[in-house]
Formats: structure tokens, C-alpha cells, sequence
């Protein structure tokens, strides 16, 4: 993996046997169920295959999970790139920061990083996300990234017995876009 997944707040890093117990509390935490695709837990044996598994090719696994570190080396979260399209050069972006790092920019910086390296390394042409409608904070974020609003994707989350709207954003890379201005 290249160094180049970093700048000044913050380093993403393929994940290592040691950040099992951090995956484990991070995929278990059930307050984070509503915004993916996750509804059951993880056992500790099933998420150490996937670390000692995972290549970090995202040609080969079809996703890319970093682990998201302060400049202090403090684990403050994951960020991914999943459902990895080559042939259409795009992939959806999920990012979770731990609640007591939340609202210091550690998003703001590892999403830009991210961003950054799919472009000059992966080549891609766009990265998307998918944010609950109610998650305002998440959508203003990738808003100021420069993601464009592309529509409402209805009845698309279920929790709380009630199906919820999702906006669809898009981050499109332009032809000689410099991406270091992200």
C-alpha cells in the first residue's frame, strides 16, 4: 500500500492482526447497524479470517478497508471503498469514526485522503455514497467534498419497524482535476 494515504490529520492503513478487537467493536456496535448493511454480529474467528484473508487489492477482494489513524497513531475509525465496479470505475465509500473522535475532522480528513488515492492510484472515475436523509451531518460533509446531490433513493434503509429515504451522492473526477485540492 502505498504511503500516500495520508496528510496532515490523519493515516489510513491496511488493517493488521492488532485491530482485531477495534474491527470487533466497530462491525458489533449495533448503533451502526442502521446505516449499513450489517444486522448481526461478528464473531472474533469470522472477522480474523477476513483480515488474514483480505489481499488489500481491490481488484482482488473488490473492496478496500482502512483502518483510520490520528496522527498520533489512535485508532479513530474505518473507511472503505466496497462494490468495487472495474469495468465502470466507480466504488461506494463507507467511513466510521468512533463517537470520541467524532466532530474533530478525522471524517473530513480521511475521506479527502481517500478520495485522493482513488483517483491517483485506482483511477477512478466516481465514488458514491449512501446517507440516511436524517444523517444531515453526514450529507453536509460530503456536500463541502464536493459531492452533487443525484437523487432520493425511497424506502432504502429499514430500522425502528419503519422503512427510511436515503440520499445518493456522487464525487465525479473531471479530466485534469487535481485532486490535492480536495
Amino acid at each position: 500500500m502505498k504511503s500516500s494515504i495520508h496528510n496532515h490529520q490523519v493515516r489510513l492503513r491496511a488493517m493488521e492482526p492488532e485491530d482485531l478487537e477495534f474491527l470487533y467493536g466497530i462491525e458489533n456496535d449495533m448503533e451502526l447497524w442502521d446505516i449499513g448493511i450489517t444486522n448481526v454480529p461478528y464473531s472474533r474467528y469470522s472477522l480474523y479470517n477476513y483480515i488474514s484473508e483480505c489481499k488489500n487489492d481491490i481488484y482482488v477482494d473488490r473492496q478496500l478497508r482502512l483502518i483510520v489513524t490520528s496522527e498520533e497513531g489512535d485508532c479513530v475509525g474505518i473507511a472503505d471503498l466496497v462494490n468495487f465496479d472495474p469495468k465502470h470505475l466507480r466504488a461506494e465509500l463507507g467511513i466510521v469514526i468512533q463517537k470520541k473522535y467524532r466532530g474533530q475532522g478525522y471524517g473530513k480528513a480521511a475521506v479527502k485522503a481517500l478520495l485522493r488515492y482513488a483517483h491517483e492510484v485506482i483511477h477512478l472515475h466516481q465514488v458514491y455514497v449512501v446517507v440516511g436523509v436524517a444523517n444531515q451531518l453526514s450529507i453536509s460533509l460530503f456536500t463541502k467534498l464536493g459531492f452533487v446531490d443525484s437523487g432520493i433513493l425511497k424506502d432504502w434503509l429499514y430500522s425502528d419497524d419503519d422503512w427510511h429515504a436515503a440520499k445518493l451522492l456522487q464525487f465525479f473526477y473531471k479530466k485534469g482535476t487535481n485532486c490535492l485540492a480536495i
